[in-house]
């Protein structure tokens, strides 16, 4: 691995090492957001204090760099930073859409609501770079056709925006279709595992039963908090390679622009990017978001240790399919359908429905808002360049 050296780490753009710091802090507080994606279910049941949870989490968010190094891959890196055109990622795009994430993670996480980082990061950079293919249209239409009012220039902007494939829609349609799909299936699993294993215990002591529950919630826990890693420390990846990339081809990099796989070649070249990723992810998860804690393990409905590992299991699986098939699905959906999965085992009553429509509304909502921020922020920073 030709990994870069700090002399050359240095010499970068400081808007470049700006968006890597970024991107970093996304990564941290995604961490410490969707920390209660990975623990909510072991702390409500009681198998592990909040402490230990975040502990247990953050450790195998660590794992998993490994398992993707040196196993499967960095697939959902390589889908995130392909999902804006190329002739359409500048620096100053991508410095937006990181400061829209950050902004809306951190407003969602004051109000407690399990809003998908994953898509926030995605809105925004989607966002800032139709923003910037707009302003660019507008300045060539002011210039053609001065004739026309500003609102008129505007619309003809906007007309060239929807025949210019600003966004990669084979990569961002299967993103679109998971926000409802990855939920969907993690509570189809949900309620196939929690049906088998109910059925395998029903004959058996439930005090004895529980207390083996108590124990393989350690294991699905940790299974899930892998597939955490493994998914979401790559979108990081992702948006700082299309950051790199970027700024190595516009300054000629003969290296960057004859590379068959740039993504690839990037992750290589920057063999730190991928391990510090991870790192921070993992360190975040040990901060923890305790109010949405508190409404993924206990607002949904309730769980049981039996249910926790059927929710943990089911949310692991869909995560590992996702990743091995690079689509960026959202942990916080995924978790969240394993969990309604395991109340409709029970009744269809026993999930509160009323806070299960909110989370959707939160989810839909994510990137249209997180585009629109970005947006305005793409605004704010063309303006002060």
């Amino acid at each position: 691995m030709n990994s870069l050296k700090m002399e050359e780490l240095l010499s970068l753009s400081p808007l470049l090492l700006a968006i890597i710091g970024l991107a970093l802090a996304f990564d941290y507080i995604n961490g410490f957001h969707d920390a209660a994606n990975s623990i909510a279910t072991i702390v409500s049941t009681k198998v592990l204090t909040p402490f230990q949870a975040v502990l247990w989490a953050a450790f195998w968010n660590f794992v998993a760099y490994f398992a993707a190094e040196y196993f499967l891959g960095f697939k959902i890196g390589n889908t995130i930073a392909k999902t804006v055109n190329e002739n359409f990622i500048t620096l100053e795009v991508v410095f937006s859409g990181l400061l829209a994430a950050i902004f809306w993670n951190l407003f969602t996480w004051w109000y407690g609501i399990p809003s998908s980082s994953s898509h926030t990061l995605i809105g925004g950079f989607l966002g800032a770079a139709l923003m910037y293919a707009f302003t660019k249209n507008y300045h060539e239409v002011a210039m053609a056709q001065q004739h026309l009012s500003r609102f008129d220039t505007s619309i003809e902007a906007i007309k060239i925006v929807f025949k210019q494939d600003v966004i990669v829609y084979k990569k961002v349609i299967p993103i679109f279709l998971f926000i409802f799909l990855a939920p969907f299936i993690g509570a189809f699993v949900s309620v196939i595992i929690t049906s088998i294993i109910i059925n395998m215990s029903k004959r058996q002591n439930p005090h004895r039963v529980e207390r083996l529950f108590k124990k393989c919630q350690m294991v699905t826990s940790a299974f899930f908090s892998f597939g955490h890693g493994l998914n979401d420390a790559q979108k990081v990846m992702g948006i700082i390679g299309a950051a790199v990339i970027y700024y190595h081809i516009n300054h000629g990099d003969a290296d960057y622009i004859t590379a068959e796989d740039r993504f690839k070649y990037f992750a290589d070249h920057y063999g730190w990017v991928p391990i510090t990723s991870f790192i921070v992810i993992g360190l975040g998860t040990m901060s923890g978001g305790w109010k949405i804690i508190k409404t993924m393990g206990s607002k949904i409905t309730k769980v049981t240790p039996l249910e926790g590992v059927s929710a943990e299991t089911s949310g692991a699986l869909t995560l590992i399919l996702t990743e091995q098939l690079g689509i960026p699905v959202s942990t916080t959906h995924t978790i969240t359908g394993s969990i309604i999965g395991v109340g409709l085992t029970k009744r269809i009553s026993a999930v509160r429905w009323g806070v299960t429509v909110s989370l959707l509304w939160a989810w839909v909502l994510t990137i249209p808002i997180s585009a629109f921020i970005a947006g305005i922020c793409y605004l704010i920073v063309a303006y002060l360049q």
